[in-house]
């Protein structure tokens, strides 16, 4: 791409600046991924400042820095020693969005976008609507909190929504690889850094908001607004899919000017509903019931909660004009994602769940699903992690305590926080006089000792880090992943 080029995109950011042409071979917000001839944008994020790694990339071959204007004094001192050309602008982050849809050739026109967003769900809903469509020849694309996957290609993922320069490159190599469909989990925190601007969403999905990353909005209504700015952006030709059975979703309706597709299990006048659920440890069984008729569907994954999360990626799919026969099908052999309410495979007289539930609501939701089914007793290991959300883990406490017959607290991923004090946090959210539980600050200890105590018919959760494969420590990450711990440890014991 041509630097004249990018000058015109910038236009739009308040900057005058005079550009040599040249060809601009790169785009980058991390200092340590510029080549040479590339533009190094500079973000102020939450821990580093890109204005301090402005030499960095100068010194790996970048051509062009853009930068924010209030930082102008700071950068034209660097400028001059470093013979760079520096564009300031208003908006950093608005300004990469921009660009990088430029230099990756805009490659939201040549795709079918679905934004799915709320506070659990999303990676169920996700997973589920890539699968409808690639199942129906549909040829999709993910982008999400366990892996962002292209055709046959899978990359771990850093964020649940990558920053803005990825997202268009993911796009522009998902249109490369010939897909259609892009399915693509969009956080709170990316709503609100315009890590997603510029795209033109074709259905912006709405699962539900419950208590979650307070620590960043504060509060539920700027929470709720991040949300919200999904489907306000939504032009009137695409769809908003929002949940009808939730409080917010009722507001959602107001704030978009999109066509809407509701679903709800209560909610008798959505256009998609559950009817007829059963459930059991097999699986789940509900009739679908949608504007062009009703099937029965059948799925090996458990809850009633994912029963919502099948109704929105079915409305998706019903408004791409997939038959419900197709959709019945697709749904019959999905698999629930990594870390999702997944069963482990052991031959044991007892059961074990690994799960990512790591708020009050996501894990009141797992808990009565695994109620439902009727085991002995429910034995639940979990934690929550450091330098997060304090106000949710009393929340998490009450809940656990009040649906599970023991737990073993634990850590999840402690960061920067004493171990010990984000415990206290939990236990405080437990009735007086609880006795029903151990802390274990060790979390592969603590996995143990929940498997140990584990009786015929007992149900065994393992939750709070799901698909997560390391966790984090003051000082350290080391590698951990519940599932394999919890199958050595059964494997152990042989």
């Amino acid at each position: 791409m041509r630097a004249k080029e990018f000058q015109a995109v910038l236009a739009e950011f308040d900057t005058s600046a005079d550009f040599e042409d040249f060809k601009i071979r790169g785009l980058s917000i991390d200092s340590r991924k510029v080549g040479r001839d590339f533009c190094f944008i500079a973000i102020k994020g939450t821990d580093t400042d890109g204005h301090d790694f402005i030499k960095d990339a100068a010194d790996k071959g970048a051509r062009l820095i853009v930068y924010d204007k209030k930082r102008k004094d700071y950068v034209k001192n660097i400028a001059f020693k470093l013979n760079v050309l520096c564009v300031g602008v208003n908006n950093t982050r608005a300004a990469a969005a921009s660009l990088a849809a430029e230099f990756f050739n805009q490659p939201n026109k040549k795709l079918k976008i679905t934004g799915v967003t709320g506070t659990n769900g999303k990676t169920t809903v996700s997973f589920l609507l890539e699968h409808i469509f690639n199942s129906n020849e549909r040829k999709s694309g993910l982008i999400g909190t366990v892996h962002y996957k292209i055709a046959d290609h899978m990359f771990t993922a850093k964020n649940t929504t990558p920053d803005a320069v990825t997202i268009w490159n993911l796009l522009y190599n998902m249109v490369e690889h010939g897909l259609v469909h892009c399915v693509m989990e969009v956080s709170s925190h990316a709503l609100d850094q315009l890590r997603t601007e510029g795209i033109d969403f074709a259905h912006a999905v709405f699962t539900n908001i419950t208590h979650d990353h307070l620590d960043y909005h504060q509060d539920l209504e700027n929470y709720f607004a991040a949300k919200a700015k999904l489907f306000q952006g939504l032009m009137s030709r695409r769809y908003a899919v929002i949940n009808a059975d939730d409080p917010y979703g009722g507001r959602l309706k107001q704030m978009t000017k999109a066509n809407l597709m509701d679903y709800a299990i209560e909610n008798e006048e959505a256009k998609i509903r559950a009817e007829n659920i059963k459930l059991g440890i097999n699986g789940t069984e509900f009739t679908l019931i949608a504007p062009v008729g009703s099937i029965k569907i059948k799925t090996s994954i458990l809850g009633r909660y994912n029963v919502y999360n099948i109704l929105a990626a079915a409305a998706v799919a019903v408004i791409e004009g997939l038959s419900l026969k197709s959709i019945a099908a697709a749904i019959e052999t999905f698999v629930c994602p990594p870390g999702r309410l997944e069963q482990l495979k052991i031959d044991q007289p007892f059961k074990v769940f690994v799960d990512y539930a790591h708020t009050d609501d996501a894990l009141k939701n797992v808990l009565q699903a695994m109620r439902e089914l009727k085991p002995g007793r429910i034995i639940t290991v979990f934690g929550c992690g450091g330098n997060r959300d304090k106000k949710k883990r009393p929340l998490m406490g009450t809940i656990a305590s009040e649906l599970s017959d023991f737990l073993v607290i634990t850590n999840d991923n402690p960061r920067k926080e004493d171990p010990e004090i984000i415990i206290d946090n939990i236990v405080a959210g437990f009735p007086v006089g609880f006795t029903d539980y151990e802390r274990i600050t060790d979390r592969e200890k603590a996995i143990e000792r929940a498997l140990n105590l584990a009786a015929k018919g007992d149900f065994v959760l393992i939750t709070g880090k799901g698909h997560e494969t390391n966790q984090t420590f003051k000082d350290k990450t080391i590698e951990f992943n519940d599932k394999k711990i919890a199958l050595q440890i059964i494997k152990n014991r042989d």
